[in-house]
């Protein structure tokens, strides 16, 4: 039975994930049944738009999607398993797909929106509208587990106001819907409520036509964390280094400065410096280049080291696999990674030629 369930009606295309007891966690067949109605759908007159959400565990909203199945990596990495290497290309593939998907492109991100649910709701084009709800709660957590934003993410954190990029990349931090807005990483708010009967019209043009109006109008923020912070995060996420941004937050002394400075200590040295580099080096890149340049940095970091775990691996260990929530990470500290560690993350392991994601544009 297919976790990805897609219906035509009226002149609509509607996608629902549904492995709810996962939070809809992407599997590769999950990408690749996306992939599929997406491109049949594109070329069918009949489909004027499309919608997207995630079932939830009490009802058909309440989880949109929790990443990719990061136990499967896990696992793949154990057993040497080549469907890990589809995972990513596939995965990415469809993230571009979506940026330049030519119908609309409606996304209902009620609850959690994290990783790789980011990567199909971030990238819709001018015509799209990515919905938030009271109870969304929408992350780009891979520090956590010794990865880096991908899915596409350095391109478009690096492209959030100021530094709010840096800051959600490397600190891993969870935000709700009114920081969403403002991070422009959605473009409308919705009372969960009223996700049913609006999910239910989009089958008529009108009515899409006429939930577009009211999503253009602005909605009253609460909890502006990342606005009221904005001066804070884009002075000492701006700083040139991962250290730097560490001794200015430290030196500060005020809580908050003091509690991020704590939450980094946490997250991977190794990841948090390609983090960075990552997207600092998006900031100038198309999507379909940064995606090639995520797919080379993942490759590097599923690889097991002779002696030793790659950061991931360790990662998804102590998160998800042992639970005990104390990763070993290589080096320990921030202040023992060096330029060298760094650099290989962003070597491709293909000539351009061969490279898994040359086709995209």
């Amino acid at each position: 039975m297919s976790n990805v369930v897609t219906q035509v009606r009226g002149s609509a295309g509607f996608i629902t994930l549904d492995r709810p007891r996962a939070l809809n966690a992407l599997s590769l067949e999950m990408i690749r049944d996306l992939t599929a109605a997406l491109l049949e759908w594109r070329d069918d007159d009949r489909v004027e738009r499309v919608a997207l959400r995630g079932m939830g565990r009490e009802g058909p909203f309440g989880a949109f999607c929790a990443g990719g199945d990061i136990r499967f990596f896990h696992q793949a990495v154990l057993a040497g398993d080549p469907r890990l290497e589809d995972f990513f290309t596939e995965e990415y593939a469809l993230n571009h797909l979506i940026h330049g998907y030519p119908k609309p492109y409606v996304v209902f991100l009620d609850g959690i929106v994290m990783g790789g649910g980011m990567g199909i709701s971030a990238h819709g084009g001018d015509t799209s509208l990515r919905i938030v709800t009271e109870r969304t709660k929408m992350a780009m957590p891979e520090t956590n587990i010794g990865l880096f934003p991908d899915v596409g993410g350095g391109w478009f954190l690096a492209r959030c106001p100021g530094r709010i990029g840096e800051y959600l990349a490397l600190t891993g931090q969870a935000i709700g819907w009114s920081d969403a807005l403002a991070a422009r990483l959605a473009d409308g708010v919705l009372a969960s409520s009223e996700l049913p009967a609006v999910w239910e019209s989009l089958a008529d043009a009108e009515a899409f036509e006429r939930l577009c109006e009211r999503l253009r109008q602005p909605a009253g923020g609460q909890g502006l964390e990342l606005a009221s912070r904005r001066a804070e995060i884009d002075r000492f996420f701006g700083l040139g280094s991962v250290p730097e941004i560490v001794a200015a937050l430290e030196a500060d002394g005020s809580d908050w400065a003091t509690h991020t400075a704590a939450l980094l200590r946490q997250r991977s040295p190794l990841m948090l410096h390609v983090t960075l580099e990552h997207l600092r080096r998006a900031r100038h890149l198309t999507l379909a280049q940064d995606l090639r340049m995520e797919r080379d940095m993942v490759r590097h970091c599923f690889q097991l080291r002779p002696g030793a775990a790659s950061e991931t691996f360790e990662g998804i260990r102590a998160l998800a696999i042992d639970k005990d929530h104390a990763p070993k990470w290589n080096p320990a500290r921030i202040e023992d990674v060096t330029p060298a560690m760094v650099k290989p993350f962003f070597d491709s392991p293909w000539p351009a030629h061969a490279h898994p994601l040359r086709g995209l544009a």
